[in-house]
């Protein structure tokens, strides 16, 4: 990797005190946060928690991984980040995980941390069950700052991690005194466990050679700018290398040329916006970078396969 690029990486992917790791674009009038959770939208762009506010029972979330994908494949499968942390639990099934454009098998009892920021989008092959945990934004956490893949095969750890989750998830639905004081030691505890896991399973970081290293920081690039119509010539001219050379590395990393990661990415957020508001279809094409409302709508129909005034009425009718 020229020098510029391992500069450049580097900076994108160096460890950061809080838990979002990827700056988050502009706020652009009334286009909101991606939610990872349609009924409780998370912080707002450039906000977090107030210092000494701890977490709140709003500020903790625990979905079952059945009610997360409902929508089509679309809701697990393309690429996107959330700015705050979530923990993917997976109990059951199997399928392939892209983390910050780096593709691996998981399976059963599969425990996957992603900072806030953290491009990312799983298949699952057949019934796939588990649990996803969105954690506040709150540095008082001290939550992991670079992804976890860690694989249990001990039937305590795996006892233990799913009691931690439980509790939180008790905790938040209930109304007792001094919930929000329990939610934020329950984070804690976790976050502590996280930390002794890890430092017991060696392979539960993501590769760091020179290819794996340079997706990342281009994924984090995708991330900060998707909604600013870059090409991918563009990206890799700020990484300081071409963009054939970007395509070969995202090749090697995951199976796909950068084009196809950032597409995914745009289109994730396109079909998010349609279902998730009702913005006139020429305001998300301005939001996402599209010369015209007609070019972002042929471009639609060709990865979507309908219209986006089609995928918005059949998403609402689900």
């Amino acid at each position: 990797m020229p020098d510029h690029a391992a500069s450049l990486a580097d900076s994108l992917l160096a460890p950061r005190p809080a838990a979002g790791a990827i700056p988050s674009p502009p706020a652009r009038g009334a286009i909101p946060a991606a939610s990872p959770v349609p009924v409780a939208p998370p912080l707002a762009a450039g906000t977090s928690l107030p210092e000494g506010a701890g977490a709140t029972r709003s500020d903790f979330r625990v979905v079952p991984l059945q009610h997360y994908a409902r929508g089509g494949s679309w809701r697990t499968e393309a690429m996107r980040a959330y700015r705050r942390p979530v923990l993917l639990w997976f109990t059951r099934g199997q399928g392939r995980i892209t983390i910050s454009g780096t593709t691996r098998g998981y399976g059963a009892h599969n425990a996957i941390f992603l900072p806030g920021g953290t491009m990312h989008g799983f298949e699952m092959t057949g019934r796939v069950f588990g649990t996803l945990l969105f954690f506040p934004d709150d540095a008082a956490l001290d939550l992991p700052c670079e992804p976890l893949h860690l694989r249990f095969r001990e039937a305590a750890l795996q006892s233990e991690l799913t009691l931690l989750i439980d509790s939180i998830r008790q905790e938040a639905e209930a109304d007792l005194p001094g919930r929000d004081r329990a939610l934020l030691h329950y984070g804690g505890l976790l976050s502590v466990w996280l930390l002794r896991q890890s430092a017991s399973l060696p392979d539960c970081r993501l590769p760091d050679d020179t290819a794996h290293r340079l997706v990342a920081a281009y994924t984090a690039l995708i991330e900060r700018d998707f909604h600013r119509g870059r090409t991918v010539a563009e990206y890799a001219a700020e990484l300081g290398i071409t963009s054939t050379h970007l395509s070969r590395v995202c090749n090697i990393a995951c199976g796909r040329p950068a084009s196809a990661l950032l597409q995914d990415r745009i289109l994730f957020e396109a079909r998010r916006l349609l279902r998730d508001t009702d913005l006139p279809v020429k305001e998300i094409a301005r939001h996402l970078g599209f010369a015209s409302a007609a070019y972002f709508t042929r471009a639609f129909n060709r990865s979507a396969g309908a219209p986006p005034s089609a995928f918005r009425r059949a998403s609402r009718a689900e």
